[in-house]
């Protein structure tokens, strides 16, 4: 069994809306429904959990009676952060998910993700135990000395972006944030499940990753999203 558990509950300040930003609707469609479309029409996503807003839960369940989203099976509301969010997720499948089970998490504003995406993730599950979503890093890092000058750099070559979607074998998803809740590690805001996991000692591994898997955080993201729906059609 493969569970999406799809991250909704943000505010989107940056945005510049008075709705949250996975609401927001472009041609038609609110960010949220492009983004469960792909596990929608993903084969091996047998079904599909939403951690929405507080609030918007009954907004959701409209849209997704709208748009044919069938494999949605359930909505609970999220946390005051991302990984309080997705903790929520993880909770709540534990009657429903076996420690072999693979859930796949991905953010609702990365609307983007196209289907090899989403299936070399799972097959690195399938393999190792989870997979991450990751692009190499194309840019020069500098490390700092003053907020004026720097003498020192990163390698590039020696990194990776790391993004949604990924996936991990259920079992040990829900050790890894009993042990990061209890213990608190890795549960701050600028945390999410990779680098929780990491924290926890635990080894991951790295599946392909697209330049077109966006997270819609500012105007800018929302105009690009636009213009790669008009490329798409």
């Amino acid at each position: 069994m493969i569970t999406a558990v799809i991250i909704a509950g943000g505010v989107g300040k940056r945005m510049g809306q008075d709705i949250p930003k996975q609401f927001i609707t472009v041609e038609g469609k609110p960010i949220i429904i492009y983004t469960l479309e792909s596990f929608q029409n993903h084969p091996e996503i047998d079904q599909i959990l939403v951690v929405c807003k507080f609030g918007w839960e009954e907004t959701l369940w409209a849209y997704i009676k709208e748009f044919k989203i069938n494999k949605v099976r359930w909505i609970i509301p999220g946390g005051n952060k991302g990984q309080e969010s997705i903790n929520n997720g993880v909770q709540f499948l534990k009657e429903f998910c076996s420690d072999e089970d693979i859930v796949v998490i991905h953010d609702g504003i990365r609307p983007l993700v196209d289907e090899l995406v989403l299936s070399d993730v799972i097959v690195k599950c399938k393999q190792f135990g989870n997979g991450v979503t990751s692009l190499p890093y194309n840019e020069q890092i500098f490390i700092k000395e003053t907020e004026e000058k720097t003498r020192k750099y990163v390698d590039r070559n020696t990194l990776r972006r790391v993004s949604t979607p990924q996936a991990y074998k259920f079992g040990k998803l829900l050790w890894g944030y009993n042990k990061a809740v209890e213990e608190n590690i890795g549960m701050t805001d600028s945390s999410y499940t990779n680098t929780m996991m990491v924290d926890l000692g635990e080894t991951l591994y790295f599946s392909v990753g697209s330049e077109k898997n966006i997270k819609l955080t500012t105007v800018d993201d929302l105009e690009l999203f636009k213009a790669y729906l008009k490329m798409k059609y």
